[in-house]
């Protein structure tokens, strides 16, 4: 039950590694690396080609200008062969059972979409102690009102989705991607225990959280063709949580 890991990546030689290595020790080996360099200027791509040069299950593309997240993944998308679909962004990490705990999970219960609870962590991979679970099951409406899925914790089901590809956009492109799919199913289910690590850098583009409202409206008006009331309404419901959330820590 093959599954395709789709990594994008750009500049990161300081992370990819490890970040890699976290897919090749999954307790689950049934599974092919598609990392795809967005013309990185550092030793990115030399540190690839030395990680494929070493698995096999590591396949390297190398693009022929920087072209974005979103058109990196869907090139990943295509290229991979498996029946499931995972992401990880190239600092990211996750735990050694992630994938065995996922797949089990979705073939006992005939899950189609499925994500986990992950981990904050800094730039050196210290613990931020703050984990983030997100609800058993979320419908289209409940991810419109918040995203509460991480990147590194999704899995789809090609057999059950087809290959569905992001939208291209600068950021959010993965919340377009999650309600393109719940458009098809009834929810997203999610395993509520820590299976990833999500590093937190202070330059990173989901660290700007007014860039990021920004991008939600986008998503709301230019993908999901919400009138403008019903983007402020949405709106309001993403900002309002985001508030609790700073509340609930304190």
């Amino acid at each position: 039950m093959l599954v395709s890991v789709v990594m994008p990546t750009y500049n990161s030689a300081a992370y990819v590694a490890e970040s890699i290595t976290s897919i090749l020790q999954q307790s689950f080996s049934d599974l092919e690396v598609i990392v795809v360099d967005d013309k990185s200027t550092d030793g990115t791509l030399g540190v690839l080609n030395e990680l494929a040069s070493l698995d096999q299950r590591v396949r390297v593309i190398s693009l022929n200008e920087n072209c974005g997240s979103a058109i990196a993944r869907n090139y990943g998308i295509r290229k991979a062969n498996g029946r499931y679909i995972a992401f990880l962004d190239s600092d990211d990490l996750w735990l050694p059972n992630k994938l065995e705990t996922q797949i089990s999970f979705m073939i006992e219960f005939d899950i189609p979409f499925c994500c986990s609870g992950y981990t904050k962590i800094n730039e050196r991979g210290d613990s931020l102690n703050r984990d983030v679970i997100p609800p058993a099951t979320m419908t289209y409406h409940d991810m419109l009102k918040s995203n509460q899925i991480g990147c590194l914790t999704a899995v789809y089901d090609t057999s059950f989705f087809g290959k569905v590809e992001m939208p291209n956009i600068r950021k959010r492109q993965d919340y377009a991607l999650w309600l393109k799919l719940l458009r098809k199913t009834n929810c997203v289910h999610s395993i509520p225990i820590v299976l990833a690590k999500y590093r937190v850098r202070p330059n990173s583009i989901s660290s700007n959280k007014i860039e990021m409202v920004k991008y939600n409206w986008h998503v709301y008006k230019t993908f999901e063709g919400m009138s403008i009331s019903r983007c402020f309404y949405y709106l309001g419901w993403n900002i309002l949580r985001k508030i609790k959330g700073k509340v609930s820590k304190r």
